[in-house]
């Protein structure tokens, strides 16, 4: 179904691949992992054949899928054999409602309408999204939309799906129903399954393949067993071990009730009877929430529940229908970058300069900082020194992520938020970061992470805030009693 024969791709001097040769099977499901920047996004774009009719690169060996060449083959042709799934579904949603987008493709090749019809109902149905058919795109959850995504996809009636980084920003039970569907898809209708993912425990379970890359490289290949059983090398690449019985969620460490700090000192930013709207829909409700110095707090919930519009609020970045934002006095008149510093989930939004070095400069440079002595600092901790003279828009996802984190860090904002900054992420870089807020929160600096990522707010977080339907339901320190200890032993650390 598949072939990949010493695959070389290079980005100018940068090999992103190099001699890569495995195979797929048909009806086979591989999950693709491996550290940030190791070749995952272009080995996708390579199968698809983005690479290289619509992306240039260097490119010698050989791909073929479904026995179709992608170099000589128009992405046109090869699009009827292989899907891709973005890891921002949004970027490849152009209709109105779920109906419409899902029938864009067929209606492409011109087929018949009863075909179209049968098409959009195999694929919404395939996907567990039918009862969606006339919902507006702009009202469906993260989740919703990623599943949205494979059914316009699977319209086209491929015979392999590819998906990057479909779990990234979803929260357990978005994870279920994607992974259940795609588990449906293989093994009902034998579409062959390609996985690139970092949340490694999500895919794990119904997957019979496992490819690891390093540096352009297969470090592994074949059986799950038979590869995460080495487990010296998933921490020397900065993987997590699939631990598949540790509970998923939020509900074992989340505190009983609203049970703020009592502190002395006035609070960074207090928020006081908050509503906000997000379009025409009011996902914010009557929110009192003090933020303090020194605090590293995990704001929690299921999609939708409106923590990035909480967080937006605080930035300024979402105006509120009722209620007050206050900050302490001596912040009052600062710039709203010297405020607060927001590492946004969608990474393509936050990148403005021609280097990795004038974006993290940009920010000091604006507010009259030292930009060497701010840049140095963030560049070390995010591990981008030896990427300074690159282009942003050239990274991975993961070194886009970092680079956007060093760019905020090096304003030196007195709040910092990250919406899901595990995105293109390792264990080893995402660590490295956070070890790196944890000791800016020690010194004076408050952290607000928004994160689905069990592991990082057990790790990191000393106060929970729970939202959900826009209430805060939850508020307090986090909730020790589900054998922590025990958990971390399981993820080897």
């Amino acid at each position: 179904m598949i072939e990949v024969s010493n695959l070389t791709v290079s980005y100018g001097n940068k090999k992103a691949l190099e001699d890569l040769s495995f195979s797929v099977k048909e009806g086979e499901f591989l999950l693709i992992t491996g550290p940030t920047g190791c070749g995952k996004s272009t080995l996708a774009l390579c199968l698809t054949g983005l690479i290289p009719h619509t992306k240039p690169a260097l490119i010698s060996g050989r791909v073929a899928v479904d026995g179709l060449d992608t170099s000589t083959y128009p992405v046109s042709e090869l699009s009827r054999h292989i899907g891709i799934v973005f890891q921002n579904p949004r970027t490849q949603l152009f209709h109105t409602t779920v109906a419409d987008e899902v029938a864009f493709a067929p209606h492409n090749l011109k087929l018949s309408s009863d075909e179209i019809d049968k098409r959009v109902g195999f694929s919404l149905a395939s996907t567990g999204v039918l009862h969606l058919r006339d919902r507006k795109l702009h009202t469906l959850s993260e989740g919703e939309l990623q599943r949205v995504a494979i059914a316009s996809v699977l319209s086209m009636r491929p015979k392999v799906i590819v998906l990057d980084e479909p779990a990234a920003n979803l929260d357990w039970s978005g994870v279920g129903l994607l992974v259940s569907a795609l588990s449906r898809l293989n093994k009902e209708h034998g579409i062959t399954i390609l996985v690139i993912e970092h949340r490694i425990s999500a895919i794990y379970p119904v997957c019979n393949k496992v490819l690891i890359l390093k540096e352009g490289q297969a470090a592994a290949f074949g059986k799950p067993a038979e590869v995460f059983r080495d487990k010296q090398r998933l921490i020397s690449l900065g993987l997590r071990f699939p631990w598949r019985h540790v509970s998923k969620g939020p509900e074992r460490y989340v505190p009983d009730g609203i049970n703020p700090p009592d502190r002395d000192e006035k609070p960074l930013v207090k928020l006081m009877n908050v509503d906000a709207l997000w379009g025409k829909h009011q996902v914010l409700h009557g929110i009192d929430l003090s933020i303090y110095p020194g605090e590293f707090i995990a704001l929690v919930g299921s999609n939708g529940a409106g923590k990035t519009t909480l967080a937006r609020v605080i930035a300024g970045l979402v105006s509120k229908k009722k209620g007050k934002v206050i900050w302490q006095r001596h912040l009052q008149r600062l710039p709203i970058g010297r405020k607060v510093g927001f590492i946004f989930q969608n990474n393509y939004e936050q990148l403005l300069t021609d280097s990795v070095e004038a974006e993290v400069s940009l920010g000091p440079e604006s507010f009259g900082l030292d930009a060497e002595a701010a840049c140095s600092s963030a560049l070390e901790m995010t591990d981008l020194g030896r990427l300074i003279k690159r282009a942003p828009t050239s990274l991975s996802i993961g070194e886009k992520q970092r680079c956007i984190i060093a760019s905020v860090l090096s304003s030196d904002p007195a709040l910092i938020i990250l919406d899901e900054p595990t995105v293109g992420q390792d264990w080893i870089h995402l660590s490295m970061v956070m070890r790196y807020l944890q000791l800016l929160s020690r010194s004076g600096k408050a952290i607000l992470l928004i994160t689905h990522d069990d592991k990082l707010v057990c790790r990191f977080a000393k106060r929970i805030v729970f939202l959900e339907h826009g209430r805060i339901k939850a508020d307090g320190i986090p909730v020790r009693g589900y054998n922590f200890q025990e958990e971390k032993k399981m993820y080897h650390e």
